[in-house]
């Protein structure tokens, strides 16, 4: 991929083990200078914690891609290695105080975010430019809920000014898993609301409107798409949005474990059944990304946790370098596997394991930009 033109970067969900990867991903991006090339940035989940980390170490504007390595890299390392978020909330949890959150603890990992990663910043200090949409899911529609410019809201629901809206708790709603974390519970009265009336009413049409549920609860947006590329990629029409010139998602995503199915009533037979259903939604997506992928390859990247690059260029033997077999280029198949096989939770890392993960993301980044160059 070129580095000129403008960026679209789609980051996945999948706890601090993505966020790890698009660690590696944008060390990868920030050697090629292509940090600055990045106009939209799309997340859920892991991908929203990283974004806003990001952000909140650049001191509120998106890195140069030199920033990114002398200083925002080396800090995310050392938070997510010398600290625990997971055990953060946890133990704000059990503060009679935080209890009403018992059934909504995405409220308290914003708390925990807020104090252990120092994100205190509302939504109106975020840039203007790259634009970044954090996803969560809308429980009472199920649609795609947005934080993104100063607003928040999905399509059904209308849109709301935000501006005020804590940074921290757009994080943690995009990263509300539903059975393990819980949804964010967000007073809607408390918003001003705007509408289009009608369907492909012109922009600068919406209308004051009353909110159609008093309370919100906003899950992980990897419920919707653990992809987060709808902001930026048409899925239906397999064409880039925006004014975009060029794709990159990063896919940190667990692939589905083949398991038996807990029995009746046991806590882990749900959340079988939810893995499933975030499988199969997501495999929809990624077809549609790889068939424009196939007929773009210039334009468009699928960096995936868990894919072997020995694997991939032994398709295009023959027309690829050797190197690109080569165990001593990458990392071995056995390590490329434990990266894919680390936990989708929040706690902390040891340094080493930060490490490996790190490393893959750049590695499967790096060699999908020299195979399909390669073979362009």
């Amino acid at each position: 991929m070129t580095t000129s033109g403008k960026i679209g970067l789609a980051l996945s969900g999948g706890g601090v083990r993505a966020m790890v990867f698009h660690a590696g991903v944008l060390k990868w991006l920030a050697e090629q200078n292509k940090l600055e090339y990045i106009t939209d940035i799309s997340t859920v989940s892991g991908g929203s914690l990283f974004t806003g980390l990001v952000f909140r170490i650049s001191g509120w504007k998106w890195p140069s891609s030199q920033e990114y390595l002398t200083t925002v890299l080396p800090e995310i390392r050392q938070l997510l290695t010398k600290n625990n978020l997971q055990k953060h909330a946890t133990l704000l949890l059990i503060c009679p105080c935080n209890w009403r959150y018992l059934f909504s603890r995405a409220n308290v990992l914003a708390m925990a975010i807020e104090e252990l990663w120092d994100v205190r910043a509302t939504l109106q200090e975020v840039p203007n430019l790259p634009v970044w949409s954090a996803n969560g899911t809308t429980a009472e529609t199920g649609r795609r809920f947005r934080f993104k410019k100063g607003k928040c809201g999905d399509y059904e629901l209308g849109e709301a000014d935000a501006q005020h809206f804590k940074v921290s708790e757009a994080m943690a709603a995009s990263a509300a898993f539903p059975l393990l974390i819980g949804p964010l519970s967000v007073d809607a009265t408390s918003l001003q609301w705007y509408k289009r009336l009608q369907w492909g009413d012109a922009p600068g049409s919406e209308q004051p409107i009353t909110p159609p549920f008093q309370r919100l609860h906003i899950m992980d947006g990897g419920v919707y798409d653990n992809l987060g590329m709808e902001p930026i990629f048409d899925v239906g029409k397999q064409k880039l949005k925006s004014s975009i010139e060029r794709l990159i998602v990063s896919d940190a995503g667990a692939p589905l474990k083949r398991a038996p199915l807990p029995p009746q009533f046991h806590k882990g037979r749900a959340k079988r059944i939810v893995d499933i259903t975030m499988d199969q939604a997501r495999a929809l997506r990624v077809r549609a990304l790889v068939n424009f992928i196939q007929e773009n390859p210039e334009v468009a990247r699928y960096i995936q946790l868990g894919s072997n690059p020995r694997r991939v260029a032994a398709q295009y033997k023959g027309q690829v370098d050797e190197n690109m077999l080569s165990e001593d280029q990458w990392l071995p198949d056995e390590m490329i596997q434990a990266s894919a096989d680390w936990p989708t939770d929040l706690n902390q890392l040891t340094e080493s394991t930060f490490e490996l993960i790190a490393r893959h993301g750049y590695e499967t980044a790096k060699w999908n930009d020299l195979l399909f160059l390669r073979h362009q």
